[in-house]
């Protein structure tokens, strides 16, 4: 399927190729601090698939409990999150943040991460593949 989107503030665009079937939530606790909210929903990419069409994110490379680092893309501008990604040589997988497509309609999570760390409050997902951690 062919996405496009961009940041808020349009000085950032991308195009992809992704398949729908890999989108999913992640309930771990850096990603509801780094969105501010209950957790983030993302559609993985091989890099191949993956193009910046205008502007140049910052990036801001986080490191988790495991020690692995990842590039966390984000605007400058208007701060809005596009991407994450490994650090490092090899190939990317890029997990495309989902509210920046124009097609996140599309973009259905079949499958939440982290869910040992989902909030209390929050309704189920029928429909999703449950995994406590990653």
């Amino acid at each position: 399927m062919k996405i496009d989107g961009g940041c808020h503030c349009g000085a950032i665009t991308y195009e992809a190729e992704v398949d729908p079937e890999k989108t999913s939530i992640c309930h771990c606790t850096d990603c509801q601090q780094l969105t501010g909210t209950a957790f983030r929903v993302s559609v993985r990419v091989p890099e191949e698939d993956y193009r910046i069409t205008k502007g140049t994110p910052k990036v801001y490379i986080k490191t988790g409990a495991s020690g692995a680092k990842r590039a966390q893309g984000f605007c400058g501008e208007c701060g809005s999150h596009l991407y994450a990604t490994s650090v490092g040589d090899g190939p990317k997988v890029y997990g495309i943040r989902v509210g920046t497509a124009r097609q996140r309609e599309q973009l259905v999570p079949r499958a939440q991460y982290w869910h040992r760390s989902a909030l209390h409050w929050l309704p189920e997902f029928e429909g999703t593949r449950i995994v406590e951690e990653q």
